[in-house]
């Protein structure tokens, strides 16, 4: 079979521009499966079924099995006050084993006195401040702490988004939540956390209504709130829906006898 002089030229035509073309689909391919956002889920996966909240105070929590079971420990409070944010890092001792899954917390208080401006400056020093415990190389996740009121949400919402986009993208960012943000408040719906850890101990004026629905089998009504609950050992458990992540609180420095019968009663219905 004969060619052209004209259908040889672009047959070496093609032949050159091949390698490119195979360069350009792979670029392209590869770039789309990097944009491929990661889902919820896939960030939770490796975290442990049960968390124990250590607050501030020593903790010596060597005792834990790490494959099991992780820690949420307070690693910062951070205080809006007018226009200023101030830090208070953690000051008491922390101990657990090598290998325990740990979540660094960071706590937001404001001062009703002076209200706070919730400025860009505020937020971005915040968002400093979580950066900077990522520092420690041990901090698989990251939690915030924020009761914050409806004045406050426009606020915390923005804090959220800009977070999100500066953590590590396999990170999770987890919440914990008033429990009245997951019944008829749908607010928390489209934040940009992996979870809201629902409260389901000092509930105030809204325990009667919370208590009734999870005991009659119902549950709240923002798919972020479904995927973890919090509880103390000090308050007695309603029925709660199984399958769920389970933070644990202490009153008091937790002792592996107090550890042990938490993490037991937990396992019996999770």
């Amino acid at each position: 079979m004969s060619f052209t002089k004209t259908q040889k030229l672009v047959l070496a035509a093609l032949i050159l521009l091949l390698p490119t073309v195979l360069a350009l689909t792979l670029y392209f391919k590869l770039q789309s499966q990097a944009k491929r956002s990661i889902t919820a889920e896939e960030r939770l996966t490796p975290m442990p079924k049960i968390i124990l909240w250590a607050w501030e105070r020593p903790e010596d929590l060597r005792f834990i099995n790490p494959t099991q079971t992780g820690v949420a420990v307070l690693a910062m409070t951070m205080r809006l006050s007018g226009g200023e944010t101030t830090l208070r890092p953690r000051l008491q001792p922390l101990q657990i084993p090598q290998g325990t899954y740990l979540i660094a917390v960071t706590r937001l208080e404001t001062d009703k006195q002076h209200a706070p401006e919730f400025s860009l400056a505020q937020r971005h020093k915040i968002i400093a401040g979580i950066l900077q415990a990522l520092g420690n190389p041990r901090v698989a996740a990251v939690q915030i702490d924020f009761d914050a009121t409806t004045s406050e949400r426009n606020f915390y919402q923005a804090l959220l988004t800009d977070l999100r986009q500066q953590l590590p993208d396999t990170m999770p960012l987890s919440i914990t939540a008033l429990a009245s943000w997951g019944l008829d408040d749908n607010w928390i719906t489209d934040l940009a956390a992996d979870e809201a850890v629902p409260m389901l101990f000092r509930l105030g004026v809204d325990e009667k209504q919370i208590i009734n629905r999870l005991t009659a089998g119902g549950d709240f009504r923002p798919p972020i709130a479904r995927r973890s609950f919090g509880i103390s050992t000090d308050q007695p458990l309603p029925r709660l829906p199984s399958g769920r992540r389970v933070y644990i609180f202490s009153e008091r420095p937790w002792s592996a006898e107090a550890a042990h019968q938490a993490i037991q009663g937990v396992q019996q219905w999770q």
